[in-house]
């Protein structure tokens, strides 16, 4: 299947996470290793924000046994993910939506990178409950997102780290305060025993910690039995 062209507004996309999250050229086999501890030869996995489809790519090139349902809020994004994905589109299915909007499944590992801080907190336990419900018992769950201490001064210092990282050399000091300003109102960041106790009260079990870059944070848990 001939991948669709990138929408050129979102190309740009692509550029982004690697130069703002720490270790990004390693996170992708990171997170296919630890998938792989448990999903089998053929397994199904579930994507949770897929647009832009580097991860969707680096996992299906990785397993070809694999298939993949990827779900994101953006057709504009889910398009750049067709173009990436590329070759490997023909074991992927994309959704337009939101967690509640992905098959039901039962799928045998689930992924959600860069997502979670873009989700309202009072959304956070119903979405980690939904993936929760759409995997088998065992089945593992790897996400990473911007979590660090909500104490003052904590809290601001981060921030200030964060947007220092991703800024190119020689940024405008007023756009960085402006970077601050936006990354501490837009938003939802949670301190890492908040997301770790999420987890844990969605059904999930075994949570640990496998990343730590900066300002991100990244676990892998195993769905429990209900």
């Amino acid at each position: 299947m001939r991948a669709a062209p990138a929408p050129v507004h979102n190309q740009s996309y692509l550029d982004g996470p690697p130069r703002q999250v720490p270790g990004f050229e390693s996170l992708h086999r990171m997170v296919e290793m630890l998938l792989a501890e448990r999903v089998p030869a053929d397994g199904r996995v579930l994507v949770l924000g897929a647009g832009g489809g580097m991860e969707l790519k680096a996992l299906a090139e990785a397993h070809p046994g694999w298939s993949f349902e990827g779900v994101d809020p953006s057709a504009d994004m889910l398009d750049l993910a067709r173009a990436t994905v590329g070759p490997c589109l023909d074991r992927v299915a994309l959704h337009q939506g939101r967690i509640v909007d992905a098959p039901e499944g039962p799928f045998d590992g689930a992924t959600s990178l860069l997502v979670f801080h873009f989700i309202a907190r009072e959304e956070r336990a119903a979405t980690l409950r939904e993936l929760h419900r759409r995997l088998k018992p065992g089945a593992p769950l790897v996400i990473m997102h911007i979590s660090f201490p909500q104490q003052e001064p904590e809290r601001s210092r981060w921030i200030a780290r964060h947007a220092a990282w991703g800024a190119a050399p020689g940024t405008d000091p007023a756009a960085l305060a402006g970077a601050r300003e936006a990354i501490g109102t837009r938003l939802t960041i949670l301190s890492p025993d908040e997301e770790e106790g999420m987890l844990r009260q969605a059904g999930f079990e075994g949570v640990s910690l496998f990343y730590a870059g900066l300002s991100f944070r990244g676990w892998v848990a195993q769905a429990g039995s209900d």
